[in-house]
């Protein structure tokens, strides 16, 4: 039997977060306290005081969850992990998890990249839109066809749900024909930019430089990647991957199908939210989810 952990993205976040892990663990404050020196501003009062609003600020919402995630793991009294797993900004927090960057390391990276991506949005305006009810291969066909601007996968979370990507205009035609082909629903989503679309070619050039200089180490376990689903432990690749990741979709799906083939049969999610739970059951529904 395998454990695998995996870790949730952006949108799990939630006014109070991580203030029962924080009143309950020296460690957790020692975390938290570290996080709130390396960014220059206090996180944690956002995270404990502030609104759902207030989380939704570009420099807080994805420290926010990785702060979450990882003290969340680091308290938990389950052996080591045999692969893990993240969720688009997720990755980071299973980075962690795994042994392949340090801590602070990756807090820096995950407010480097919030604040490329929110550069990247005001650039290049996009949406993004849920499609459920139709198979992954009949909505990358849709997304091809469409010729009215930048429209992609951009998230394969599990069979029957897949959420595209690209220019307002763009995605809104093709929640159109996702409908006449047959979706259930093709619905925008409230977000601020086209995420792992085209669109974010300037985001992942502007993180280029921070991936680059930090430094990656050997993982103890295998990370299975959105870009590529299968399982890394080359730190190059790894590096690779990452930098692929804000214009690449994230091919959850694939990820967890593999990681059950290579042996995965426990589940524990760590972080604010259980979404991640959901759509495991969902890939294979005789898993074990913690």
């Amino acid at each position: 039997m395998s454990k695998a952990f995996v870790f949730p993205g952006q949108g799990s976040q939630f006014p109070g977060m991580c203030r029962d892990l924080y009143d309950a663990h020296e460690e957790a404050r020692e975390m938290c306290r570290a996080a709130n020196r390396l960014l220059g501003f206090s996180l944690t009062d956002v995270m404990f005081e502030g609104s759902a609003d207030d989380l939704k600020q570009t420099k807080v919402t994805q420290p926010a969850v990785f702060l979450h995630s990882v003290v969340s793991q680091r308290l938990m009294t389950i052996e080591k992990p045999d692969m893990v797993a993240g969720h688009s900004l997720g990755e980071f927090s299973a980075l962690v998890a795994c042994g392949a960057l340090r801590f602070e390391d990756a807090l820096l990276l995950v407010s480097a990249r919030a604040q490329a991506m929110q550069a990247a949005c005001e650039q290049n305006p996009g949406t993004m839109a849920a499609v459920l009810g139709l198979e992954d291969e009949k909505v990358v066909e849709i997304c091809e066809a469409q010729t009215g601007g930048v429209v992609v996968a951009a998230n394969f979370n599990c069979p029957g749900q897949v959420v595209i990507s690209g220019n307002i205009e763009a995605v809104e035609a093709a929640c159109v024909a996702m409908k006449e082909a047959g979706a259930r629903r093709a619905l925008r989503l409230p977000v601020g930019g086209a995420f792992h679309s085209p669109l974010m070619a300037p985001a992942a050039e502007d993180l280029k430089a921070a991936i680059l200089k930090t430094e990656f180490r050997k993982p103890f376990c295998p990370i299975y990647q959105n870009v590529s689903a299968k399982a890394e432990t080359e730190p190059e690749i790894i590096r690779e991957n990452l930098l692929k990741q804000l214009t690449a979709p994230v091919r959850w799906t694939q990820s967890v199908q593999n990681m059950i083939a290579d042996g995965a049969t426990e589940f524990y999610e760590f972080g604010p939210g259980d979404v991640l739970k959901g759509l495991i059951r969902k890939i294979n529904p005789d898993v074990t989810v913690g």
